[in-house]
């Protein structure tokens, strides 16, 4: 068998594209270069898509772009009985076999990327279209939660019509169902982007204009003296739950600095979770996996309440941070599996994922 060729498709519109640089150069680093073809396309912060021949060093400082290669056409809708592929200038096809979309936030993590891959029929790492978009909108998923009777914290949800209109009315509901100190989250964003903590009224307000400024909907939580506790899930036909980590944070809470930025924050893999806790949040890990219909890839987060031990689901998150002192690959990594390894499984899973619903789409 000939190699896999392979189109690492980072960066993107969303928020998050700086983190999506260094998780891509971190990945391409340890993929296997006797097993693949590597063909790196990737997204500007403008939407535009481009074919480059870039260094993992000029992807993490963002100069992937001088390195395009003029005259590509990315081909996504196969057309004329032709593969998906990256179509050169001379009119030949480099085909691709699997994508590999290290893509964080919206246009990457919230369905958008997954559908158009779906229609191009090609196989692609990661959650489907629903799980995707489910997981990415924090209010949707909380609702699913609910359904599914997974514990959270408490919460409440609004839009920046509803905010805007009657903006006393939003607030004062808030404080009557929730105790300071709050939590305000865009709904639609991950690496902890737009997130605030408010201890009064004025804090609380200022926040959620923060929080709006990055999407029109957003969420607000009860904030709890808790432990923050993350295990990966890899998803091949059975759901593997690795052993937990714990992210501890140099700040008052993980926010984006204290996650990307500091260096004082740090992670503790594994983390010292008594053995009944480990069985609760693989079980429940399991649980919300299946409830939003997942594939694939996944870290989902949970919180230990301090004072009473009571375990609560915090996200899902459908394509985590990938460099490789990434939560992900370092739970996997304790667990048994190296980081080479782990994106070897991934894209040998997309494949079979997608032969399997081939064969169903056909019968």
């Amino acid at each position: 068998m000939g190699k896999i060729n392979v189109g690492l498709i980072f960066g993107s519109k969303s928020g998050e594209h700086d983190v999506s640089l260094k998780s891509a150069a971190s990945v391409y680093r340890a993929m296997d270069k006797e097993k693949y073809n590597i063909y790196l396309i990737g997204i500007t912060k403008e939407g535009r898509w481009a074919y480059c021949n870039c260094s993992p060093e000029s992807m993490e400082s963002g100069d992937w772009l001088d390195y395009e290669i003029k005259g590509a056409k990315i081909n996504i809708i196969p057309s004329s009985g032709r593969r998906t592929g990256i179509e050169l200038s001379d009119g030949s096809l480099l085909e691709i076999d699997v994508c590999l979309p290290v893509l964080h936030g919206p246009y990457g993590e919230d369905g958008s990327i997954q559908g158009l891959l779906e229609m191009a029929e090609i196989p692609y790492v990661g959650c489907k279209v629903l799980a995707s978009s489910l997981a990415m909108d924090k209010a949707m998923f909380k609702k699913i939660m609910v359904f599914e009777g997974i514990p959270q914290v408490d919460y409440e949800c609004t839009t920046k019509n509803e905010f805007e209109r009657n903006k006393d009315a939003i607030v004062e509901r808030i404080e009557s169902n929730l105790t300071y100190p709050l939590f305000i989250k865009p709904a639609n964003l991950g690496s902890s982007v737009g997130i605030s903590k408010a201890d009064t009224r004025d804090e609380l307000i200022e926040g959620m204009e923060i929080a709006f400024s990055f999407d029109k909907k957003i969420v607000i939580e009860k904030g709890l003296d808790v432990r923050e506790i993350e295990v990966a899930v890899l998803e091949d036909g059975d759901i593997k739950v690795s052993a937990p980590g714990e992210a501890i944070s140099c700040a008052d809470f993980y926010s984006y600095d204290a996650k990307y930025l500091a260096k004082e924050s740090e992670t503790i893999i594994p983390a010292n979770v008594n053995p009944d806790q480990i069985s609760i949040i693989s079980d429940l890990a399991k649980k919300a996996f299946k409830a939003i219909d997942g594939n694939g890839i996944s870290r989902i987060d949970f919180f230990i309440e301090n004072e009473t031990g009571n375990i609560y689901l915090n996200e899902i998150n459908t394509m985590p941070g990938f460099t490789k002192s990434s939560m992900y690959p370092k739970l996997w990594e304790a667990t048994g599996i190296a980081y080479t390894d782990l994106i070897d499984k991934l894209i040998s899973v997309a494949m079979e994922n997608h032969a399997k619903s081939s064969a169903y789409a056909c019968c």
